[in-house]
């Protein structure tokens, strides 16, 4: 793990996967914009290589990520760059989307951006011990990474509105509930179910997996008529 205070994003590739952690434990995986653009490396180094075929997101130490650490960013935000290059993949998929699959394990605490590259993930496995919060509203602001659009794609308009208005922190059965995560694991076990996920997935043909996960897309992005 990086003792680096601007933190970073470890790598690792196992067979067709690869594995991407992110890496500030002392400040509870807060990104920083350093983070963020090694995280957008990652997927765009998964989305290009032919030898990858699943990503796998994790946290490295107690927790996922806290979201973004805010200081870090303010000359970004008072200046409107979001710091990613056109051709590199956006994690939160506002961009550039990765076309192969991305397994997203979780634990601790969840928050913010958090949900959001949860959400722009395909499956989500949780830890038990896991707390989410999309908490922006209580700082002044609203999510700006994908949450008030896919939230509600994914869990529905009652229950996105719930938990993205009152900024609550709920746990992994409520958001199993919601269909916000898909499998909650004991703790400490969510990267290796999110691995053996991904391992199934590799056993699929890896272009009729992304042709299969395209045409999904399509239909979300552009309704029956596509």
């Amino acid at each position: 793990m990086s003792e680096d205070v601007e933190g970073g994003i470890t790598t690792e590739v196992r067979g067709r996967i690869l594995l991407m952690g992110i890496d500030r434990p002392a400040k509870m995986n807060g990104f920083t914009p350093r983070m963020r653009t090694m995280l957008g490396e990652a997927y765009t180094r998964l989305d290009d290589d032919d030898d990858l075929w699943c990503g796998v997101l994790f946290g490295h130490g107690d927790h996922f990520t806290a979201g973004l650490d805010l200081p870090k960013f303010q000359e970004r935000m008072r200046s409107g760059d979001r710091g990613r290059p056109k051709d590199q993949v956006d994690p939160t998929a506002l961009g550039r989307r990765c076309t192969k699959p991305i397994i997203t394990a979780v634990h601790g605490v969840t928050y913010t951006l958090g949900i959001e590259l949860m959400l722009a993930g395909d499956i989500v496995v949780a830890a038990d011990d896991c707390r989410f919060s999309q908490l922006e509203p209580l700082r002044g602001i609203h999510a700006t990474g994908g949450a008030t659009i896919r939230f509600v794609q994914r869990c529905g308009w009652g229950n996105a509105m719930y938990h993205l208005l009152t900024s609550d922190v709920f746990d992994a059965e409520e958001a199993l509930r919601v269909g916000l995560v898909q499998e909650v694991v004991s703790a400490g076990t969510q990267l290796d179910r999110a691995v053996e996920i991904a391992e199934m997935i590799c056993e699929g043909a890896p272009l009729a997996v992304q042709a299969t996960k395209a045409s999904s897309m399509r239909y979300v992005t552009e309704g029956e008529a596509a």
